[in-house]
């Protein structure tokens, strides 16, 4: 005998229809309350993001529009100087200028170990390779900050100063020190890119009489080029917010550096420097805040690099 199983108007079943709203939320196995559980986990990311961004936006512009500080004069003045007591200076460039170099010096020093690495565990040791350097990565990714800085201060540092004078606390030893922090994640994600990779290609390239070296570096690299680039994107967008690391061991001098062995400072370290002898609403304490803004700025302009590789890959 066949019963009458036909799904009731609207294509939801009876059983469906007869639950009310609340039991359809308090149902474990409820459509309802999957749906509700996912938009609004979505929900509220997007509304954290935007809060985020309003509330940095509006302390950050506090300094322009309040105090009237010259908006050009600030990111592009060489002398900062908020304490002095007569003709205060606010000039933002040698922060901004001290986190981009950081930013590119580590990731010159990060991307090519990184590389290698991740194609010594995509390419050349497929089976064990990665259960060697996977741990390793996790372990270097679950290191805090405040030890890579320590390290910095007790080997790096020390070892500048012995090899090339200073006091050792200068601009590439805070790059070396980022370089390691975000080697990891420009492994790993350089060696998930390579797996991607399609074997038709490389089996076509054997076909054709190369060698293994040669289709890694002219087959499976251009391959993945776009994706390798968005993991140095990620890595660089890591470096420029890192903030203790740096702070420990780049020298948090003012000026702009002459050279990579010159102490220097960034925005990160500058902000955690000062922010905590500040008084909320003061001149110093609003143009901190548009610090923020800019780093902030900046890192978006990571993210729409990183969107832009990512739809021209899928493109390819």
């Amino acid at each position: 005998m066949v019963t009458d199983a036909a799904p009731a108007s609207g294509g939801k079943s009876k059983l469906i229809n007869e639950k009310g709203l609340f039991s359809q939320l308090t149902d474990r196995t409820s459509e309802s309350r999957g749906k509700l559980l996912i938009y609004g986990s979505a929900l509220l990311m997007i509304v954290a993001v935007t809060a985020i961004t309003l509330f940095l936006s509006i302390q950050g512009l506090r300094a322009f529009v309040v105090d009237h500080l010259n908006f050009w004069t600030f990111i592009t003045g060489t002398e900062w100087f908020p304490d002095r007591a007569e003709n205060p200076s606010f000039g933002a460039f040698p922060f901004i200028f001290g986190s981009m170099a950081v930013t590119f010096l580590a990731a010159l020093i990060a991307t090519p170990i990184a590389i290698g690495t991740a194609i010594f565990m995509a390419e050349i040791a497929k089976k064990w390779g990665a259960k060697v350097m996977q741990p390793v990565i996790e372990i270097l990714v679950g290191i805090p900050s405040v030890v890579y800085g320590l390290i910095g201060l007790s080997i790096v540092v020390p070892f500048m100063r012995q090899h090339f004078g200073g006091s050792g606390f200068n601009l590439i030893t805070g790059a070396i020190v980022v370089g390691i922090m975000i080697l990891p994640t420009v492994a790993s994600i350089a060696a998930d890119s390579i797996r991607a990779v399609p074997d038709s290609l490389r089996q076509a390239s054997y076909a054709i009489g190369a060698t293994k070296w040669q289709t890694i570096w002219r087959v499976v690299i251009p391959a993945a080029g776009s994706s390798l680039l968005t993991a140095i994107i990620l890595g660089m967008s890591r470096a420029f917010g890192e903030a203790l690391a740096v702070q420990m061991v780049i020298g948090n001098a003012r000026n702009i550096p002459a050279s990579i062995l010159d102490p220097s400072a960034t925005l990160t370290t500058i902000i955690t420097l000062s922010m905590g002898h500040t008084t909320t609403g003061s001149v110093l304490n609003d143009a901190l805040w548009s610090l923020g803004l800019i780093l902030l700025l900046i890192s978006y302009v990571f993210i729409v690099i990183i969107r832009f590789l990512g739809r021209r890959g899928e493109k390819r």
